[in-house]
């Protein structure tokens, strides 16, 4: 076996066997170089021809497969679709605004946190949508939020905005992962203007070319946004406009060209 494993895998430092003394202590830390390579032969010959590794099951990822569905946007009602003009602009403006924020990362993650900012785990799916989205709306409560002049905005009770301080602090483990909850949230509840804000700034930090994960991801988010729009019964309203963005990021500025609306006239 050994032989045959040599032929398959040559040395590329053939090595003698070498005369060492008598009281040689493979033990203990080499003191010449022929003593360092026997050391390395004796090692080598203890390694097993087959290892099989110890995987603890408990440590791997809830969600190991990716999906990927080729299916596309749901066509946007009549009136609802963006002009090209439009979309083009909107990509544009993307664009510069995730420049500025790669500019001036590490400005803003220097800075120091209010003291009610306390950033969850990035496994902690429900603390990033209480973080978000608020304890009212995460609740769904009609508790009314009163604001005191002396203490400021709420903001445990309302969601914390994605200010740049924030994200500036979200790697990418971070920023996908946060990604994916809030667009399974959006699946089952109803679209906010601060859901919008949080996916828009969540999409400004995604880093591109696009992990797997994230493609899949994005795809999702954009399918969602055109299922909410379809359900929209004004096309004025601002969260129409809203979902025409969220939809054009991911067709036009991420490359998912099958998911971008057609362009009205």
């Amino acid at each position: 076996m050994e032989s045959a494993v040599e032929e398959l895998m040559p040395r590329l430092l053939p090595v003698d066997d070498c005369d060492l003394s008598e009281d040689f202590d493979p033990t203990v830390p080499p003191r010449t170089p022929q003593e360092y390579l026997k050391r390395v032969q004796i090692e080598a010959a203890k390694c097993p021809d087959v290892v099989v590794a110890q995987i603890d099951p408990k440590k791997l990822k809830k969600k190991q497969t990716v999906n990927i569905s080729l299916s596309g946007c749901q066509p946007a009602p009549e009136g609802y679709s963006p002009t090209l003009k439009w979309q083009q602009q909107q990509v544009a403006q993307f664009s510069a605004i995730r420049q500025s924020v790669n500019k001036h990362r590490n400005h803003w993650k220097s800075q120091h946190l209010d003291s009610n900012v306390a950033m969850p785990r990035s496994d902690d799916e429900e603390g990033w949508k209480r973080f978000c989205l608020g304890e009212k709306l995460y609740l769904n409560s009609s508790i009314q939020v009163s604001r005191d002049e002396n203490q400021g905005i709420d903001y445990v009770q309302i969601g914390f905005p994605p200010l740049l301080t924030i994200v500036s602090r979200m790697n990418q483990a971070t920023v996908t992962s946060v990604l994916e909850y809030l667009t399974s949230w959006l699946a089952e509840k109803e679209f906010t203007p601060g859901l919008g804000r949080w996916l828009y700034a969540l999409l400004a930090c995604l880093e591109k070319p696009l992990l797997p994960d994230a493609h899949s991801l994005i795809r999702q988010l954009a399918r969602r946004c055109s299922e909410v729009r379809v359900l929209e019964e004004n096309k004025n309203d601002e969260k129409v406009s809203a979902l025409n963005l969220l939809i054009c990021l991911v067709g036009r500025y991420f490359d998912q060209h099958d998911l971008a609306d057609e362009a009205s006239s």
